[in-house]
């Protein structure tokens, strides 16, 4: 019995830690800029150093959930890595001041009007969607080495166990 719960188990961190479909490929660049179009976010900016994207909206509950796993990602890892989120509109300068005061967002929030999204996605005209929350694990070579939509096989990611394997796989 006890064999077959830790091949079950091996099976579903297999499947876990498996690349999703966006993933083995170079990260599409980009430059946001942040809602008060203060300082702008380059990919090239983070070289050298694994890159958490997060692609949400401010009013989606399990971007929230991710949200929360992200800032408890920051304070476990410090500068060995950089969070970045992604917001697209409707959302505003206005609801994104909202949302990080009211949950305590310390991770910076930049503003995309779609390409950059519509890049990460995949999405086609005709094809492919772009569902919030999505998480893009990035190497320190600008290489998305994971993505995950939020599924009930990567539920464990957006909660934070599977995620900090994945972050700790990063940084061998």
């Amino acid at each position: 019995m006890m064999s077959r719960i830790a091949f079950l188990s091996a099976m579903l961190a297999g499947a876990l830690l498996a690349s999703g479909e966006l993933s083995n490929r170079r990260a599409p660049g980009f430059a946001l800029p942040d809602p008060g179009y203060e300082h702008f976010y380059d990919l090239q900016d983070y070289r050298g150093k694994p890159l958490l994207i997060e692609i949400m909206s401010t009013n989606c509950p399990h971007c929230l959930l991710l949200s929360t796993t992200l800032e408890k990602v920051k304070e476990k890892y410090g500068d060995k890595i950089a969070i970045l989120s992604v917001v697209l509109p409707p959302d505003n300068q206005a609801t994104v001041a909202k949302y990080k005061s009211v949950n305590k967002i310390t991770v910076p929030i930049v503003c995309d009007q779609g390409q950059m999204t519509i890049s990460y996605m995949n999405a086609r005209p005709g094809g492919g969607r772009i569902d919030v929350p999505h998480l893009f694990l990035i190497d320190q070579k600008g290489m998305i080495r994971n993505d995950f939509g939020y599924k009930d096989d990567a539920r464990s990611v957006f909660e934070g166990p599977g995620l900090t394997v994945e972050i700790d796989k990063l940084l061998k």
